[in-house]
């Protein structure tokens, strides 16, 4: 068998901004809603074996980098998967450090060979990755408002996860006295901004009470000495990784025992050769793997479905829960939840495919946005949204912190 071409399909998942909002009204954004696109790709082979994948990390950038890269595909058999992730980033090496487009580019081919192979076999993906450790993964699905949290938890889900830069001890003292102490709660504090370090103790310390699931990207990801100080200093399991693109990145994070749960992103960090690599490595620290969805569409998530299925140390997948309603339109079948969980597919491959006419109701608009063109959500101190800062300090500290106390 050999690899013959790729194809990709990109598309706008969400709202839009309204003066670009000609043909479909009803997808005007809010002011809040920040700009995202999905990026699915088919892997072809001249055996009529096809393979689909996901790329994250900047949609509409890895699509360039995809096409950049299929001409060296060509010919090669799509069974030799780590022999191509090695001339992957070996290729990518000449380009300097292989980043998010590099990794994001690597990720949905990577899924798209798995699921070859698992087609060509007659086995699902897990199969492959080592055989099947559990039939279900347990989810936790987004919630700013206790109403929102009651609503997944009538639904079946036993965790939530919050969080936000602003007022975040009052959303998870409010989400704990409505779902009770049986619901597990995370909270993710990125930003932007992002917390000083000495700010993100602070909170950190505040909610320890709570008895959280993690807390996740306490300080800017780069910062590694940063999250190491947090880790000594906050009795919570501290959670990060979904911004990094590769099995070095989360390298120190796994063997200095940075974080308690490692949370790979399936779409930028290279797909599922390099999180089972990651698995493994966090397995020997005892490290748990949650991978992230946030922005990413159904492909991907059933990339870190077969993953989680395979490995010992899985603790919980993220999951949009309705965020968009393309997300059950543009591929078939839809993951099965039943309560809390997501039932593991036993078809061959990745056990899923895209549907291209879906797809295509959706073009693709502008990908890039400032967090504070399309609203702070109260991130940012009084008056300085239009400074764009990266980290900023809590300046009016009397006022923002004197309840933790």
């Amino acid at each position: 068998m050999k690899i013959t071409g790729i194809e990709t399909f990109l598309m706008h998942a969400g709202p839009v901004p309204a003066d670009e909002a000609i043909a479909r009204p009803e997808l005007v954004a809010a002011e809040s809603t920040p700009f995202r696109n999905w990026l699915f790709l088919k892997v072809h082979t001249d055996e009529g074996i096809y393979g689909v994948g996901e790329c994250s990390g900047w949609p509409r950038v890895v699509e360039t980098a995809i096409h950049d890269i299929a001409p060296s595909l060509i010919g090669e058999d799509p069974f030799d998967i780590e022999r191509i992730s090695q001339m992957l980033i070996v290729g990518e090496m000449s380009h300097g450090m292989t980043g998010t487009v590099g990794s994001g580019a690597m990720a949905g081919i990577d899924m798209a060979l798995w699921d070859i192979k698992g087609k060509a076999l007659g086995t699902p993906v897990w199969n492959l990755l080592g055989g099947k450790m559990r039939d279900r993964i347990r989810v936790y699905g987004g919630a700013a408002t206790p109403e929102r949290a009651l609503e997944l938890k009538d639904r079946g889900l036993t965790a939530v996860k919050t969080g936000g830069i602003a007022n975040v001890i009052q959303k998870v003292d409010a989400i704990r006295k409505a779902v009770g102490d049986e619901m597990d709660i995370a909270v993710d504090v990125h930003g932007l901004p992002w917390f000083t370090t000495k700010d993100a103790i602070i909170i950190g310390k505040a909610l320890e009470p709570y008895n959280l699931l993690f807390y996740e990207d306490p300080v800017p990801p780069e910062d590694i000495e940063a999250m190491a100080r947090v880790q000594d200093n906050v009795d919570i399991p501290i959670a990060a990784g979904e911004r990094l693109s590769h099995i070095w990145g989360v390298r120190p994070l796994i063997e200095r025992e940075i974080v308690d749960v490692l949370q790979p992103d399936p779409g930028r960090i290279g797909g599922i050769t390099p999180m089972k690599k990651m698995a493994a490595m966090a397995e020997a620290h005892y490290i748990m793997m949650a991978p992230h969805d946030g922005t990413l569409g159904p492909i991907a998530e059933y990339a870190a479905i077969h993953l989680l299925a395979s490995i010992p140390n899985a603790l919980i997948m993220e999951r949009q829960q309705d965020d968009v309603t393309s997300r059950y339109e543009v591929v078939d079948p839809v993951p099965t939840q039943v309560d809390g969980f997501v039932l593991v597919p036993d078809q061959p491959g990745l056990g899923v495919d895209i549907v291209e006419d879906a797809i295509a109701r959706y073009p693709s608009r502008r990908n890039f946005s400032v967090r504070g063109d399309v609203g702070n959500q109260g991130a940012y101190e009084p008056g300085t949204v239009s400074e764009h800062v990266y980290v900023q300090q809590r300046y009016h500290r009397q006022r923002a912190l004197k309840r933790l106390r």
